[in-house]
C-alpha cells in the first residue's frame, strides 16, 4: 500500500513517514500544494494524508485548494485531511472540496492509522463532480443545489446534510451518523436536531417539487432514495 503525505512541518512529516512506514506502508512526502499535485498525477496512491494549512503562496496555498485541484485532475485515491482549525466551517470546506474524511489535530498516529485503513477499504471510485438523485442536483464545488431548472437556497448545514444523503443514496442512515458526519465533533447535544433539519430539507427541495426524496426509515433514521426510485 502507497501512502502519500502532504505536511509542510518537517517535524510531523518525519513522524507521519517513520510510523506509516513502520505499518507496512510505502510512503512519499511533499511539503507544498504544487508538488502534491504533481506527484499525485505521475503516481497512484492508495490514500493521501493531506494538511489543511500549507506553507505556500499562490493557488495551491491550503489543501482545500490542492484537494480541489486533485479531484478535477482526475485523481480519485482517498483524502484525509488533518489540520489544527476544526471549526465545522473548515470540515464542510474540505468535504465539499472532495475530501473523504477529516482528523483535527492533535491526534493519535493511532486513530490516523485506522482511519486510513478504512478509506483504503472502501477503495477509490470515480466520483462525480455533481452529485444527482432524479432530478435533484448538488455541486459541491460551487455550493449550488437544483431541483430541475430551479435553484434551491440552503443553509451551510442543509448543505452538508444533504450532500450526505445523497452520497449515501439508498442506504438508511442513524441520525447518529449523520450527526459524525455533519456536525462538528464537540456537538454533544440532541440527536433530534436531525429530525429539525430534515424537516427543513423538506420544506425546500421535496414539497414545493411534489416530491418526497428524503424518506423517515422508521426504528433507524433517514434515507436519500435512489435514483431508480419513484420521487
Amino acid at each position: 500500500m502507497r501512502i502519500l503525505v502532504v505536511e509542510d512541518s518537517v517535524k510531523m512529516s518525519a513522524l507521519l513517514r517513520k510510523g506509516l512506514a513502520r505499518e507496512g506502508y510505502a510512503v512519499d512526502v511533499v511539503n507544498n500544494g504544487t508538488d502534491a499535485v504533481w506527484i499525485a498525477s505521475e503516481s497512484d496512491y492508495d490514500a493521501i494524508v493531506l494538511d489543511v494549512i500549507l506553507d505556500e503562496s499562490g493557488p495551491l496555498a491550503d489543501g482545500f485548494e490542492v484537494c480541489r485541484k486533485l479531484r478535477q485532475n482526475g485523481c480519485w485515491a482517498p483524502v484525509l485531511m488533518v489540520t489544527a482549525r476544526d471549526a465545522i466551517e473548515d470540515r464542510v470546506s474540505g468535504l465539499d472540496a472532495g475530501a473523504d474524511d477529516y482528523l483535527p489535530k492533535p491526534f493519535s498516529f493511532e486513530e490516523l492509522v485506522a482511519r486510513l485503513r478504512a478509506l483504503i477499504r472502501r477503495g477509490a471510485p470515480e466520483r462525480p463532480a455533481v452529485l444527482t438523485v432524479h432530478d435533484l442536483r448538488l455541486d459541491p464545488a460551487a455550493h449550488e443545489v437544483h431541483r430541475g431548472n430551479h435553484a434551491v437556497d440552503l443553509t451551510r448545514t442543509e448543505f452538508a446534510l444533504l450532500e450526505y444523503l445523497m452520497r449515501n443514496a439508498g442506504r438508511a442512515l442513524t441520525r447518529a451518523e449523520l450527526v459524525q458526519h455533519v456536525w462538528d465533533e464537540a456537538y454533544d447535544g440532541d440527536l433530534r436536531i436531525v429530525n429539525v433539519y430534515v424537516r427543513s430539507l423538506r420544506d425546500k427541495v421535496d414539497r414545493p417539487f411534489g416530491r418526497s426524496s428524503v424518506e423517515t426509515v422508521r426504528g433507524v433514521g433517514y434515507r436519500m432514495r435512489g435514483a431508480d426510485a419513484h420521487v
